[in-house]
């Protein structure tokens, strides 16, 4: 407990500044297995019992579960040795601190199979909650009418399009409760990241997740689960935008590469409409957008030409940078990465120094850089 041993990323940070690059650190942090051992009620849980041991439930975040400590007492302990640690890399070689938020690093529940919800703590919340707001019987579980994994959201009543539980007062209430403790925990992450970097001259950031799937639907299932009340009566990211925004920190959002049209007709799928969503409420608060690609699935010319397009939207642009991910066989292979090169050409390379633009002739394409992200345009591949 408290004792970290960084050489190994230290030697790896300075590997990386004698190359001239720079670093975003991801800060994730998975280590609480053998302490769950004989506390599982610490893990996420699904109604059916199954745990997800990967990931803390948010519902502890305030109790000292960690050999006297708070799950968030230790996150920030950590932050912390991280910034003494790597003192000489900071606002420099490193620009960037990405801070884990919840499975996968994203805020968010973990909503997919086999990935389960938290059931004992969290019901503890539930009913405190209820109670307080003097619905005692909507405390004792969740939704008894919600469909099971990778079922239709029409199969049973609570996400039915017309009609649902999801649109009643009882649905309004948990969903409601439900989204904010998601908040409310990114709030609290958010918080220790801020005052560990806060003074520096970098950009601490949280990742969302994209669910995009049923996003045509009204009720937004897969938004639902995942925890944001968005729906079509009720804006789910406002509230995250503001916390974000409170803590001066920015936000990165995959799926920048997807188009509507590529999307399986049945799934009723948007993720242009939804990061457009996402995006409007980070510049009505002045946060900062990080983008990135989901995978290197599809189409190389389809893909480049989307992020493009959607790196151009907004004057300025609200994107300040943007990650393309991932390297590997695939990214250096002769139908890949001569595309790889063109995409890159074709940026707006006009604040940068003559010295560090790429190679080309390539057109560009006009990107005004947002000035949160000092005005300048940035593009790196991981």
């Amino acid at each position: 407990m408290g004792k970290y041993d960084w050489s190994g990323y230290l030697a790896l940070a300075q590997t990386i500044r004698d190359a001239g690059l720079q670093i975003r650190a991801s800060l994730y942090f998975h280590w609480v297995s053998k302490i769950g051992e004989g506390n599982p009620d610490i893990f996420f849980t699904d109604r059916a019992g199954k745990r997800h041991n990967n990931y803390l439930s948010l519902a502890v975040d305030d109790l000292p579960v960690l050999e006297g400590k708070t799950p968030v007492e230790v996150y920030a302990g950590f932050l912390q040795s991280f910034r003494a640690t790597f003192s000489d890399f900071l606002g420099s070689t490193i620009k960037d601190v990405l801070v884990g938020l919840g499975p996968d690093g994203e805020l968010k529940y973990p909503s997919q199979q086999p990935a389960p919800r938290n059931k004992q703590n969290m019901l503890n919340h539930l009913k405190e909650h209820a109670e307080a707001t003097g619905n005692h019987f909507w405390g004792l579980s969740g939704p008894h009418d919600a469909p099971h994994y990778n079922e239709s959201p029409e199969s049973t009543n609570f996400f039915k399009e017309h009609g649902g539980s999801w649109d009643t007062p009882y649905g309004n209430f948990f969903l409601s409760w439900y989204s904010s403790q998601l908040v409310a925990h990114g709030d609290r992450i958010l918080s220790v990241a801020s005052a560990a970097f806060g003074d520096l001259p970098l950009i601490v950031y949280g990742k969302l997740p994209v669910m995009h799937a049923w996003y045509k639907h009204r009720s937004h299932p897969s938004e639902l689960t995942a925890g944001y009340h968005n729906t079509a009566n009720s804006d789910g990211y406002e509230a995250v935008a503001k916390v974000f925004a409170r803590h001066s920190c920015g936000m990165i959002l995959p799926a920048m590469d997807l188009s509507d049209e590529h999307q399986p007709p049945a799934s009723r799928s948007s993720p242009e409409a939804l990061v457009a969503q996402i995006m409007r409420a980070c510049e009505k608060h002045g946060v900062v957008v990080s983008g990135e690609n989901s995978s290197l699935r599809g189409s190389p010319d389809v893909v480049f030409g989307k992020i493009k397009e959607t790196l151009s939207k907004g004057k300025p642009s609200p994107v300040g940078q943007f990650t393309y991910q991932r390297m590997g066989a695939y990214f250096f292979s002769p139908e890949h990465f001569p595309m790889f090169t063109q995409f890159v050409r074709s940026l707006d390379w006009s604040d940068l120094h003559p010295d560090d633009l790429p190679a080309g002739d390539d057109e560009t394409i006009p990107l005004t850089p947002s000035s949160a992200a000092e005005g300048t345009r940035q593009m790196q591949a991981v």
